[in-house]
């Protein structure tokens, strides 16, 4: 019967998206945090499902952190907003792909409240004429980059090189997800399965080969939160909301967090190491932690991209014990070579969390 009632409501939040044709819209701290997971969804739209997506070099960021930790007013965000439509007009594109989920909800917000408020359209238009003589039209269609993967994952599937299937024992990986919070919590209806059951993750992993864990503290927050990290004197409620979500996910033994956010993946791996050093605790098997991945990353890896390539040695927790179960092969000397396959030196590793 709940099996039943939840297809009922995953019904009510399907999403048509185009198929092709797309404006992409980067995001301003993802590419400092996991600079190849944009690398490699161009990647993997562009050159693997031939997908026309344009990149283009003089879009900005959405100014949606300075907006939602009240350092401009939204009339301020609403212009930034306004002149990435525009671009996205001047290159020809209708459909908007957003890597940050942040930026998602903001231009979600932006459309829905020039819709009740016309008036409020024109202000906007007539402060982005003064102040760079623009004009856009509003996207026919609005999606997060992991609408897209979602959508093409079982074009992925087919030209898989790996499962997410612990090679050991030919058990399906448990994986959990985690959705960010401006992805189905503002506008339910703009995500794929609503703020309840939002399964744009899970229908990854399941077409992966992986398992997705359910567990208690499955739609908390990773713990970011703009007022609680970017305000230093509150970043224990940033670390506490973390703490309980590893807390509530622990006895079920998870493989691996994949997230879609820009945030959600650097706390929910940073944090760890914090809890560690704090506790002496840590959540994955023999002294390692849990892996946490962008969806990007997941994709690259189940697709056989190499795993220095898509950046997994910039996380804090690693990733070989991950890669050795799923069977990746990888080079532990190229773990830390740059460019040039120039050594960049190795971290300082942490005192209980174990790494590579």
């Amino acid at each position: 019967m709940i099996h039943q009632g939840k297809k009922v409501i995953w019904s009510d939040y399907q999403k048509e998206i185009p198929d092709d044709h797309w404006f992409y819209a980067r995001s301003c701290i993802r590419q400092n945090f996991f600079p190849a997971s944009e690398k490699y969804f161009l990647k993997i739209t562009k050159e693997l499902l031939g997908k026309a997506i344009c990149d283009n070099e003089h879009h900005t960021t959405c100014g949606g952190i300075a907006y939602h930790s009240d350092t401009i007013p939204q009339e301020t965000a609403m212009t930034i907003i306004a002149r990435q439509f525009a671009i996205m007009t001047e290159a020809g594109y209708e459909n908007l792909v957003v890597s940050c989920i942040t930026s998602f909800g903001n231009y979600n917000e932006t459309i829905e409240t020039w819709r009740e408020f016309p008036e409020l359209e024109a202000k906007i238009r007539e402060n982005l004429w003064k102040a760079c003589r623009r004009e856009f039209k509003i996207p026919k269609y609005v999606a997060h980059a992991s609408d897209l993967i979602y959508r093409f994952r079982n074009e992925i599937a087919e030209k898989a090189r790996y499962n997410l299937i612990d090679r050991h024992t030919g058990q399906p990986l448990k994986i959990v997800e985690h959705i960010g919070c401006h992805y189905s919590k503002m506008f339910p209806h703009k995500g794929f399965g609503g703020a309840e059951y939002p399964c744009v993750l899970s229908g990854m992993v399941e077409s992966w080969g992986g398992q997705i864990i359910d567990y208690p503290e499955r739609r908390h927050c990773c713990g970011y939160g703009f007022r609680q990290y970017h305000v230093k004197a509150n970043r224990g409620y940033s670390l506490s909301n973390t703490y309980k979500k590893f807390e509530s996910m622990e006895p079920y033994h998870p493989d691996a967090i994949i997230t879609n956010c820009p945030g959600c993946p650097y706390f929910l791996d940073r944090w760890q190491y914090v809890i560690s050093e704090q506790t002496g605790k840590t959540y994955g098997q023999n002294g390692y932690g849990i892996p946490v991945l962008t969806y990007e990353e997941l994709a690259g890896l189940v697709l056989g991209y190499d795993p220095w390539d898509l950046g997994l040695q910039i996380h804090q927790v690693a990733v070989e014990p991950l890669l050795d179960k799923i069977g990746i092969e990888y080079d532990p000397e190229a773990k830390y070579l740059g460019v040039n396959k120039e050594d960049i030196l190795r971290p300082e590793l942490p005192t209980n969390l174990k790494c590579h």
